[in-house]
């Protein structure tokens, strides 16, 4: 080595070594304890020797030392499954985790670099929010990295991984991705326990303020709950698997010709009874006629009588939004409603089709429903599915009365790809029985107001309401030529 870079060199390498060693021994010691500390974080996620760091010698000073490692953030750009992300891990071993004034840059520069160069985004949060020692401080300058996530929603694919306690500033990084994880031990906060108790006097651990029940149970402000930080992981990757880059692409996914039908699904007619009032799991349905075992289930602890997630079929990414009779007879209520409206944007956003499978006897009713809102969070999730420009295939299985087939896509020309239903499916403003009831109507109007919907789809199919009744086992047949359609377009 040349002489007169040796000692620039040593000083670089001197400097590097402090970084990336993180915070002091004693809290190593007790993250590791906890888990895994941030760097170790970023190799469970990304692919092997794929990371490239970006501003590791933030947080030194011009004086030699370090101050701060990496300024409690590392971040850079990576693989996940040979495809380019930009990545970022806070460090709460350095001073818990805490946004400074160099974290807020680097921050806002991976932000912009996943922007610009329209990649993935992916965080892992685990921090105490903005340091208080900043209000010491003039901060150097206007733009933080929020705002440039705000820009990110529909442009790039975000997810965040919240594995441990988030707080403020980190906690609001988190809720502006479109996928959320928490792992067990993790909670997500406006502010903790501390700040609550001497703002409002209320004593709360972090697990009933934010914990992950809390926020994928309750509040649905995350979508999947894990064990361990490898689920989370892996939860991240098989996500981003199911997305495009940007929203300019089509959906990814495996198959490179189109598939054609791969045979009828006998077993059906057993997971779907005639009798309907009798519940039957809906996600059994969908784990038979998906590609084997490509389902990703969004939020499956809220909003129980709506499925929402990611599949495979046919080797084609796509979007699935399902009545579940096994929740309320598959009635929509204020928090399906509202988990629909959601990964129905995410979904429009990124150009997946999206499959609806019907089977509900409307929004709910009563004094509950109607006081926290369910007939407006109903009508929000109306506009998001009509406003879809993505693809759209919509079966009715058994019933869908009311506003209860509209929300669902059932709606004749409203740009469906193909509008399916089985032989026997019923529809009409409300249940026969329930509305002759209400109407006081007698026992002849009764019977011929029951007949009139036991003939519902004969009718529906004499006026083009439903493009085909099909035999149950050609579902899969069906969604697949739908979703062949749309590969064959994009592909002209």
């Amino acid at each position: 080595m040349p002489h007169d870079w040796r000692n620039i060199l040593d000083q670089y390498y001197e400097r590097l070594k402090t970084a990336r060693a993180m915070g002091p021994n004693d809290k190593l010691e007790q993250q590791h304890k906890r888990g895994l500390d941030a760097r170790q974080r970023l190799d469970g996620l990304v692919d092997e020797n794929s990371f490239c760091e970006i501003g590791t010698l933030v947080g030194g000073l011009g004086d030699g030392s370090l101050a701060t490692p990496a300024d409690g953030i590392i971040g850079g750009l990576a693989t996940i499954d040979g495809r380019p992300v930009v990545v970022a891990a806070e460090d709460f071993t350095v001073l818990g985790g805490s946004i400074g004034f160099g974290n807020h840059a680097k921050r806002l520069r991976l932000a912009t670099i996943a922007l610009q160069e329209k990649i993935p985004f992916v965080m892992l949060l685990e921090g105490a929010g903005e340091r208080a020692t900043n209000a010491m401080h003039r901060h150097p300058y206007a733009p933080n990295d929020l705002q440039v996530l705000a820009q990110l929603k529909g442009h790039v694919p975000t997810v965040a991984l919240i594995m441990g306690a988030s707080a403020g500033h980190g906690a609001l990084s988190g809720v502006l991705m479109d996928f959320i994880v928490m792992t067990d031990s993790a909670a997500l906060f406006s502010a903790g326990p501390p700040l609550v108790e001497a703002a409002l006097g209320e004593r709360v651990n972090k697990q009933d303020l934010g914990g992950a029940k809390i926020h994928t149970q309750k509040s649905g402000v995350a979508h999947n709950r894990v064990v361990t930080e490898a689920q989370a992981f892996a939860l991240a990757r098989d996500y981003l698997s199911f997305m495009p880059f940007n929203n300019p692409q089509s959906p990814r996914g495996p198959a490179t010709k189109l598939r054609q039908h791969d045979g009828r699904i006998e077993e059906i007619l057993e997971l779907v009874p005639r009798n309907v009032d009798r519940p039957y799991d809906m996600k059994a349905v969908i784990s038979r006629i998906v590609d084997k075992r490509q389902f990703l289930e969004l939020q499956p602890d809220f909003g129980g009588s709506m499925i929402t997630g990611l599949a495979r079929l046919g080797g084609h990414a796509c979007g699935i939004v399902a009545n579940q009779p096994m929740v309320l007879a598959g009635a929509i209520n204020r928090a399906a409603a509202e988990k629909a409206t959601r990964f129905l944007g995410v979904a429009g956003d990124f150009g997946l089709p999206v499959v609806f499978l019907a089977d509900n006897p409307g929004v709910l009713p009563g004094t509950a429903a109607e006081a926290e809102g369910t007939l407006l969070a109903a009508a929000n999730m109306f506009m998001a599915q009509s406003r879809l420009r993505a693809p759209k295939l919509h079966v009715t299985l058994r019933k869908a009365f009311g506003f209860g087939s509209s929300v669902m896509a059932m709606n004749p020309f409203d740009r469906q790809t193909l509008t399916l239903a089985f032989p026997g499916a019923t529809l009409g403003g409300i249940p026969a029985t329930s509305g002759a009831d209400a109407a006081a109507l007698d026992v002849d109007a009764k019977a011929e107001l029951e007949q009139a919907e036991a003939a519902a789809c004969w009718r529906s199919a004499d006026t083009m309401a439903y493009d085909e009744i099909i035999d149950p086992r050609e579902l899969r047949n069906y969604l697949i030529t739908g979703l062949n359609v749309r590969q064959g377009s994009l592909q002209q």
